[in-house]
């Protein structure tokens, strides 16, 4: 039996379609990161523009503290508050709109939307992570939050009811969570 040309080409191609439209989306981190995947600080916002590649947005709140964000084409999105001078000395990475986006190349090695709140509770034990309840009121009704302190960072995992990590943050100090 011999398989058509035809045959054979249509196959190839829905075969690599399928293969990149369920492949990871990769963070494109590798620039900020150092090389224990922690992200480094201080950072600038152009530095951080370059390495992306994508511009950045600087916004204010109702209180005129100064923000930026980074919307990447990978779905995920870094934001952060800007200190004196823009410096940047903290980091947040979320999908945006809650896309349900794998993003691998976070700090850590930590995946989006595939990283487990018991795989990082064991990853992280050493730091002794702290495991919360997030409430009905949270951006993930019936998720959990780990904590916990690596070096001059403390770094704050939320994840939704399914257990699945949904955003990370890295901060120099603890967020009150009665901040909005």
């Amino acid at each position: 039996m011999q398989t058509k040309p035809f045959n054979f080409i249509v196959t190839l191609f829905f075969l690599a379609l399928s293969v990149t439209a369920f492949s990871q989306k990769t963070a494109a981190l590798n620039s900020l990161l150092d090389k224990n995947s922690e992200f480094i600080f201080p950072q600038t916002p152009d530095k951080i523009s370059k390495a992306l590649n994508v511009k950045t947005v600087f916004y204010e709140d109702a209180n005129e503290e100064k923000y930026a964000k980074w919307p990447m084409k990978t779905g995920l999105e870094l934001y952060c508050g800007l200190g004196k001078d823009n410096a940047v000395n903290e980091m947040f990475f979320a999908a945006s709109d809650n896309k349900s986006l794998v993003v691998e190349g976070l700090p850590f090695g930590l995946v989006l939307n595939k990283s487990t709140l018991q795989d990082s509770k064991t990853r992280f034990t050493k730091y002794n992570a702290k495991t919360q309840k997030l409430g009905a009121d949270s951006e993930f009704p019936g998720g959990s939050k780990l904590v916990f302190k690596k070096g001059k960072h403390y770094a704050t995992l939320f994840f939704d009811n399914k257990n699945l990590l949904k955003s990370l943050g890295l901060t120099p100090t603890l967020i009150d969570p009665a901040a909005n």
